[in-house]
């Protein structure tokens, strides 16, 4: 039993000694994990913080590589609109250089071709053939034979009769020896020319005296004959010699130096500065006030043109030699009675000099683009210019390949215009009244359809591109360019201004430029004279020297001398002769 009590004495004290260290030891590691599960929990704090921190830092490469995309995307799209934009106009220039305009005629184009290879071979195989096939000859008429001389030359041309007879030895004859008699007779017509001629004229004024008087008084009472006033006194200058000048110079863009060469080649030594002079002097004393008095009648037209072009000057004051100035023009449109086509020389293109000029004029203008015509007084409006649109979706195209042209925007906005054109052919023969009543009807419904088209084209196209251009211009453009339907005498495009302005550009190519504004001005004149000359039928030799003959015996007698020189007033040999 002790046994037995012992062994229990024992395991309970074995048994409670196991529990306390059981219980020591769960405490310990109780206390453990505690301090581990902190730390773990700091450390855990800390990783997640790092872990926003990789977040946040990734989340910005992921910004900037987003925005480096968009940006290398921006360059890529600003880089082929810019090789687009360099091939149109690379396509633009070769069709400048190469190409016709769609507003010149095949005949035309061919025309110009031959006149640049092989004129000669070209009209003189071609013409006569052409000629044959043209003619119709009925079976109870006669035509004369072509190729007569009396077909080319106008009617009163001078003829030389050269007769050409046996002499009277040989009209005898060989056989019975009589004498022969004239029983018929052939006429062979030649056309004459010759190198322009020039000559010396000697006035003499004689002085006369009676001498009676002188017997009886001692006082002789002296006479002299009446001298004719002189064109510029103390030069030789004749009105012919400066009237054949002036046409040769700006008719006939003969420049200065190669009418010099030319009279030289004939003996005759006249300098380009005694011409230069005599255009000059001529020009501001005579000539100039028959344009301002052509200009006080331009202003009080309703409806004019205007264009303006750039010209060189060398000498102008203050300024480069390589600077650009202008040469505007302002003309009447085809409603006037009496055509009026002036030019003027300024050196800048702003807005100020057309005002200037257009003092007193209220009423329509017609004109390009150019914003410096929009800000012209209200009285004036301006009125836009359709052949500008239709040029300018025509480059569109042609920037185009070939097989992309036929079905393109560009293609269906040039249809349009040609619409546009096609009408008022139609209408050319109509008065202003009834043009204006068919443009409401028929063209006013093709000009909404454009203009819708136009809206819904702009949201698709590239502003910079050919075509966005043209539709940037179409839409800023509209008020002017409907506005011709306000008014049957308006016209539909500028194209009158730009046929007037023509000549001077042909004449530019020529002599390149101006030496002083004097001459600029002198030229103004000039050619507003010999153009207004050619639209009212008038050979200009023929109006300037009636002009230069007239003038300085008028203005001795009447101070309005000038209105009495104008184109409506000169005499009917003035007007150029046609068959």
């Amino acid at each position: 039993m002790k046994t037995l009590a012992f062994c229990r004495i024992l395991w309970y004290n074995v048994y409670m000694e196991n529990r306390e260290m059981q219980t020591s030891n769960t405490e310990e590691m109780v206390t453990i994990s505690r301090a581990e599960y902190e730390r773990l929990q700091q450390e855990n704090a800390q990783l997640e913080a790092k872990s926003a921190k990789l977040e946040e830092a990734h989340a910005r490469l992921e910004a900037k590589f987003a925005a480096r995309e968009q940006e290398q995307a921006q360059v890529i799209t600003s880089l082929t609109l810019q090789n687009e934009w360099l091939l149109e106009q690379l396509k633009l220039s070769k069709k400048k250089l190469f190409g016709r305009s769609s507003e010149q005629a095949e005949q035309m184009v061919m025309e110009q071709l031959s006149l640049t290879y092989n004129e000669l071979e070209a009209y003189a195989f071609g013409t006569k053939a052409a000629i044959e096939k043209q003619i119709t000859v009925k079976a109870h008429e006669r035509k004369r034979q072509s190729g007569n001389v009396l077909d080319v030359v106008p009617e009163g041309t001078p003829t030389e009769v050269v007769e050409h007879r046996l002499p009277e030895d040989e009209r005898i004859c060989s056989v019975c020896g009589s004498e022969m008699v004239e029983i018929g007779k052939e006429v062979r017509r030649s056309l004459m020319m010759k190198p322009a001629e020039f000559w010396v004229r000697e006035d003499v004024y004689y002085t006369y005296a009676c001498k009676n008087c002188e017997q009886e008084t001692g006082e002789a009472n002296i006479v002299k004959a009446v001298k004719e006033p002189s064109l510029l006194p103390g030069s030789f200058a004749s009105a012919e010699a400066v009237a054949y000048l002036a046409t040769q110079k700006f008719v006939m863009y003969s420049p200065l130096y190669r009418l010099q060469q030319e009279f030289e080649r004939q003996g005759l030594k006249l300098s380009r500065q005694a011409m230069a002079n005599w255009l000059l002097n001529t020009s501001e004393k005579w000539l100039r006030p028959v344009y301002d008095t052509l200009r006080e009648q331009l202003c009080k037209e309703p409806v004019l043109h205007a264009d303006e072009t750039t010209l060189q000057v060398l000498k102008e004051p203050g300024r480069s030699s390589t600077s650009k100035s202008y040469m505007w023009l302002y003309r009447t449109s085809g409603c006037a009675k009496q055509g009026i086509v002036l030019y003027e020389y300024q050196p800048t293109r702003k807005a100020e000099h057309a005002e200037r000029f257009l003092q007193g004029f209220s009423g329509w203008l017609h004109a390009d683009g150019y914003q410096g015509y929009h800000r012209l007084p209200g009285s004036i409006r301006v009125v836009g210019c359709w052949a500008h649109a239709r040029r300018k979706f025509d480059e569109a195209l042609q920037t185009l390949p070939k097989e992309m042209q036929k079905d393109s925007p560009a293609a269906i906005g040039e249809c349009y215009c040609s619409r546009l054109f096609k009408l008022e052919q139609a209408f050319a023969e109509l008065t202003p009244e009834e043009r204006y009543e068919k443009r409401l009807e028929q063209e006013k419904p093709v000009l909404d359809a454009l203009l819708s088209w136009a809206n819904e084209m702009q949201a698709k196209t590239a502003p910079k591109s050919a075509l966005g251009r043209v539709i940037h211009y179409l839409l800023e453009q509209w008020p002017y360019l409907t506005r011709y339907l306000e008014d049957g005498r308006l016209e539909l495009s500028n194209n009158r201004a730009e046929r007037s302005i023509k000549p001077f550009v042909m004449g530019r190519k020529n002599w390149l430029f101006a030496n002083t504004p004097g001459g600029a001005q002198a030229s103004t004149v000039i050619y507003s004279l010999i153009e207004t000359a050619k639209e009212n039928k008038l050979g200009p030799y023929k109006y300037l020297l009636w002009v230069l003959q007239s003038a300085p015996g008028l203005s001795q007698a009447d101070e309005f001398w000038a209105e009495k020189l104008l184109p409506a007033n000169a005499p009917q040999e003035c007007y150029m002769t046609h068959k």
